[in-house]
């Protein structure tokens, strides 16, 4: 089952990152295209802390979630053809893709024949749809540099720009801040998407 969990979070983590590259070239911009970031290839997309490490640690320690990050897929926002409202979609595939996967893989667990119900297939499941939540929840968040702040400095009007730039002179304390004291309740949030996918407690 460890193996089986890392797999996940590295597959998971590189179709988060790939989504990002995908949605930039289908905007103008084929800068992750033309470095091979567009590719399933987790060797592209390793971070060694990010990616093997902090999993790891946090598995090792028994944490209440695992997270996981790959290097982010570089682009370039003067190369889309959308100014304004490009770089939030860029940000949004991420987090889109892996509700997606979650909700899918939710679904099929849900509606598995009751004579596979008792196998193990369930509890491979579990975990795919678990921390795919967690990416797409997380990621959401308006903090530099999860993709949550595109999305908040797109939509936030120009008179609160001493704001953005406060958040992204301070990103990193605020961002261990929300990573120590806030993220770890958020985690019922999860339990209660996992409830409502797949039609049972996680």
């Amino acid at each position: 089952m460890f193996l089986w969990y890392i797999l996940i979070i590295l597959f998971s983590v590189v179709i988060h990152e790939v989504s990002h590259g995908v949605m930039a070239n289908s905007l103008g911009d084929p800068t992750a295209k033309n470095l091979g970031r567009i590719t399933l290839n987790p060797i592209k997309h390793l971070d060694l802390f990010g990616s093997i490490l902090l999993p790891f640690f946090l598995f090792v320690v028994g944490s209440p979630f695992v997270f996981a990050y790959a290097k982010p897929v570089p682009y370039n926002p003067a190369n889309l053809r959308d100014r304004k409202f490009g770089p939030a979609k860029v940000a949004l595939a991420g987090p889109a893709v892996n509700l997606v996967l979650a909700v899918l893989f939710g679904l099929v667990s849900r509606f598995l024949p009751h004579s596979l119900g008792s196998t193990l297939l369930p509890d491979l499941l579990k975990p795919i749809i678990q921390f795919n939540l967690i990416l797409a929840i997380f990621n959401l968040v308006p903090i530099p540099p999860l993709d949550g702040h595109w999305l908040l400095f797109t939509f936030l009007p120009a008179k609160f720009t001493a704001f953005k730039l406060f958040l992204m002179h301070y990103s990193l304390i605020i961002f261990i801040a929300f990573l120590i004291f806030i993220f770890p309740f958020v985690y019922p949030l999860i339990n209660f998407l996992f409830r409502v996918i797949v039609g049972r407690s996680a």
